[in-house]
């Protein structure tokens, strides 16, 4: 068993169990404890864990060697790693009911499905590709924590709209919802969140350009990565645009949200997922 499986394993187990640690109120019917000290330090290690599990599984002597596990592993390090950060400034507990578990399940789904023959496999002698690479994943981490976000703020949005029920004994849902932050301070962290995930996007399509350029000297390949990307680059244009000119916020800006990381999820993971599992080749 490669380090990395084993990495990646202990991984989902460190992230099960701080699940546990903010579920466990939850289910209780307390309150939700803001994270501490002590919590902090351990998502910190748990980062650090998760972080030296990528690197041994993706970085070898002589190449880059990525499939989409190990894509969506790395996705969601990065996304936490802006969590992590923004918790410092914000209390944004609540969010981490959703994000804990699916870490827990993409660094399980990487240990389960390591890299194979057909993964993408990258010359590590190509430092432009790999700099278009890693700002195209912090882009890609950073536009799919705010789905994960836009997704919450719609489940609250819906709940906020509906008539007031009191109860003595709140559902499950309930409490998940209550115990999130403030729409309207998620909404501007959403913001924040596709602002700079536009950015690196932006950065992205111009050093795939040069990549493109010094690799086969076409501008741009027209396949399939290169026009949802493109597309997805075009819905946060429109949206961003909106927000500026016209305060475009709530449900429209949601839907635009969750549009443009479903077109990037077409142009990366989607698409190795569906040539390294479903048809055993290599992109």
């Amino acid at each position: 068993m490669s380090a990395d499986i084993v990495l990646h394993s202990l991984a989902a187990l460190a992230y099960l169990l701080l699940s546990l640690s903010i579920w466990r109120p939850i289910v209780q019917q307390n309150t939700i404890r803001q994270t501490g000290s002590v919590r902090s330090v351990c998502l910190l290690a748990t980062l650090v864990l998760q972080g030296i599990a990528v690197h041994w599984a993706i970085v070898h002597a002589e190449h880059i060697r990525l499939n989409w596990s190990q894509g969506l592993s790395i996705t969601i390090w990065l996304g936490m790693i802006v969590f992590w950060i923004e918790s410092r400034l914000n209390k944004i507990d609540g969010l981490l009911l959703l994000l804990l578990p699916i870490a827990s399940f993409i660094c399980l789904l990487a240990a389960l499905f390591p890299s194979s023959p057909d993964s993408l496999v990258i010359p590590s002698q190509t430092h432009l590709f790999k700099i278009h690479l890693l700002i195209s994943l912090f882009a890609y981490s950073l536009i799919a924590i705010a789905a994960i976000q836009a997704f919450l703020m719609t489940a609250l949005d819906q709940y906020l709209h509906k008539p007031v029920n009191f109860q003595e004994n709140p559902s499950l849902t309930t409490r998940i919802l209550e115990a999130q932050p403030p729409l309207m301070q998620q909404e501007r962290i959403l913001f924040k969140l596709i602002w700079i995930g536009f950015g690196a996007l932006s950065l992205s399509i111009v050093t795939g350009i040069m990549v493109s350029l010094n690799k086969s000297g076409q501008f741009l390949p027209m396949d399939h990565k290169t026009i949802f990307t493109l597309l997805a680059w075009l819905v946060f244009s429109i949206l961003l645009i909106g927000r500026s000119l016209w305060g475009w916020r709530g449900r429209l800006a949601l839907r635009w949200t969750l549009t443009g990381f479903a077109l990037l999820m077409l142009a990366y993971t989607g698409t190795r997922f569906i040539f390294d599992v479903i048809m055993h080749k290599s992109v």
